[in-house]
């Protein structure tokens, strides 16, 4: 099709308002529409009424690498917005064993780092690593322990971590071309790349915020909350959108990107083949305020909690692959969590602080083999109807530089460019 005039965006996550900046930055009248009565989706802040503080819905660490995320961050004026060590620095404690370290990978693309003891995993070997050099050209029908061998240190010390954490599946069924594509634009490209960084103050005010405000100025209808309840097809185009308040016909140079979630997106367009397994995360925060000099996060081996992260009001962990701890009782979690949490930070086991529990039982896509195979890529549908997800087919797991990719291919697209990968 040419390029349209007007586009309709279903859905105000960051892969939507990615594909809305995109489009109002090349002139395209936007029209985004947002279920909810707030931006954000699984990306965003609120205030929470037990803490009394505001907290992200998630744990999303990003590294200076993702380049469609700090492509977004740019054009929202937002590169500011985040912060973190500075340096590629990911430290490490062990439950089981007391023992502490930090990964830190040199800022080049050598990998010298690996012949450094005090860089690397504790326990592991140079040779170690070499074996990840595998899981670049892992063929899309492989899983991570076809090449990695989980009876091995790193194995538990460092590559399931990663795996979990990226791919929200279990080591031993996630997808190991995935991985193998998150090691290539991150230890891979070497510890430049490899920076953490994290919000500075919330999700929203980083990621969602900045675009609205962004897309006010270059035009955009924004309109929230505007559920999408059918999509009426002609010819394998749509011809009508359906929302609760209004009906929305598309007219000739007129196109809509659909950036829902997977369930949505296969309620609204029946015969979609997309992905339909689904795995939960788990989130606790505890009211603690830390001192500055204490790290951004730490990631627990052999515990139950995964990932800890410091933020201004909260510590916050995140449990990746969740289905088995998902059903246990929040109060039963809050404890378990504290105890690998307050361990991790140093910190005093009772009494457990103010706490709250967020559970998504259907957090993200399995991104095992076969799931990932369910992926379609934006132009799946053909005609004026696009998508956008971190679900659809952007060569990554469902991450916010997955999402942010995808909404701008959608775009891309429309606009009849390249996509962006």
């Amino acid at each position: 099709m040419t390029q349209p005039h007007r586009v309709h965006v279903i859905g105000a996550g960051v892969a939507g308002l990615a594909a809305s900046l995109a489009l109002a930055e090349a002139g395209v009248g936007v029209v985004l529409h947002e279920a909810a009565p707030q931006a954000g989706g699984r990306c965003r802040s609120y205030l929470d009424p037990v803490l009394g503080c505001r907290i992200d819905n998630g744990n999303h660490l990003l590294i200076a690498g993702n380049r469609a995320a700090m492509r977004y961050l740019t054009a929202i004026g937002a590169t500011d917005s985040l912060t973190g060590p500075g340096d590629a620095i990911f430290p490490f404690f062990d439950v089981t064993t007391g023992e502490r370290w930090a990964l830190r990978p040199n800022a080049g693309r050598l990998p010298w780092w690996i012949l450094s003891a005090d860089r690397r995993a504790k326990g592991t070997g140079p040779r170690d690593y070499l074996a990840a050099r595998r899981l670049l050209d892992a063929p899309k029908s492989a899983v991570v322990t076809d090449f990695l061998d989980p009876g091995t240190v790193i194995f538990r010390r460092l590559w399931q971590p990663l795996a979990v954490a990226a791919l929200n599946t279990e080591a031993e069924a996630c997808s190991a071309a995935l991985f193998g594509q998150v090691l290539r634009e991150s230890l891979g490209a070497g510890g430049a790349a490899s920076i953490p960084l994290v919000p500075r103050e919330g999700l929203s005010e980083s990621f969602i915020d900045p675009a609205l405000a962004k897309l006010r100025v270059l035009g955009a209808e924004i309109r929230m909350p505007s559920r999408l309840r059918a999509i009426g097809f002609e010819r394998r185009s749509a011809a009508t959108l359906d929302f609760e308040s209004a009906h929305e016909p598309l007219r000739p140079g007129e196109a809509a990107v659909l950036a829902v979630s997977a369930p949505v997106a296969a309620r609204l367009v029946p015969e979609l083949d997309i992905p339909d397994e689904f795995r939960a995360i788990v989130n606790a925060h505890y009211r603690v305020t830390l001192r500055g000099d204490t790290p951004w996060f730490v990631g627990v081996i052999g515990g139950v909690a995964e990932w800890v992260f410091r933020k201004r009001e909260v510590l916050s962990v995140t449990v990746s692959a969740a289905d088995r701890i998902v059903d246990r009782p929040a109060e039963d979690l809050a404890a378990i969590l504290w105890r690998d949490a307050a361990a991790a930070f140093d910190l005093a086991p009772e009494p457990l602080p103010p706490w709250q529990i967020v559970k998504e039982k259907r957090a993200t896509f399995a991104a095992t083999p076969k799931q990932a195979a369910r992926r379609p890529g934006p132009a799946a549908l053909g005609g004026n109807l696009v998508l956008a997800g971190d679900w659809t087919d952007t060569g990554l797991p469902a991450t916010i530089e997955g999402a942010i990719r995808s909404g701008f291919a959608a775009a891309d697209v429309l606009l009849g460019r390249n996509q962006t990968r």
